[in-house]
């Protein structure tokens, strides 16, 4: 018998995010492990003694390190995403009926810090992990996008410098003769030339 899943809703019972939000869950981690309490002092200048409270600068660059782990590229999808996740809710310390910063303000706040801030938060996060033992600087990952050029590499062919000179000619003049020469006859670190059999036009 096939079965139908009709759409009702109840109440929610009695609970918190604390409850919903399993204990190995990444964010929890994230929040034992990463201290971020000294960004306080580290933007301290750029805030007034008087006027209406801002956001924490501690949210703010919690959800600078949540726009880098979800692979987000804008803030306004950030805030979307963070309003349908209860554990993004739970790592910035929002409850449920609690309302969330607007992305705007993020923008503002970015622009004000300035690029010294971001850089020294930056490294700071970069001792934690370390101290952590999350880095050990014994792998390296690249992320790289293949284009294929519109070039003939199959009319390209190795031409060996040292058999189109004179004998007597000294690896001495040969460098003297070609610094700062580019275009025809220039050369490459390997003492190659590359010659195309044919005019080729790149588009």
């Amino acid at each position: 018998m096939m079965g139908t899943k009709e759409r009702a809703f109840r109440p929610l019972p009695p609970a918190t995010l604390e409850d919903l939000v399993p204990q190995d869950h990444f964010y929890r981690h994230l929040e034992r492990t990463l201290d971020l309490g000294f960004v306080r002092d580290l933007v301290r200048d750029a805030y007034a003694e008087a006027g209406r409270p801002s956001i924490d600068p501690i949210v703010f660059f919690k959800l600078q390190l949540v726009l880098f782990f979800e692979g987000l590229r804008s803030e306004r999808q950030l805030m979307q995403v963070v309003a349908d996740r209860l554990s993004l809710r739970w790592y910035l310390g929002y409850d449920l009926t609690e309302p969330l910063p607007d992305h705007s303000g993020l923008s503002r706040i970015r622009e004000r810090y300035g690029r010294e801030v971001f850089q020294r938060f930056f490294e700071a996060i970069v001792e934690q992990c370390i101290s952590a033992r999350l880095v050990w600087g014994r792998e390296l990952y690249i992320d790289a996008t293949k284009v294929a050029a519109n070039a003939a590499l199959a009319s390209l062919s190795r031409h060996t410098l040292a058999s189109s000179l004179p004998r007597r000619t000294t690896m001495a003049k040969m460098m003297k003769r070609g610094r700062g020469r580019t275009g025809k006859g220039a050369t490459n670190p390997s003492g190659c030339q590359l010659r195309s059999r044919r005019p080729r036009t790149l588009s």
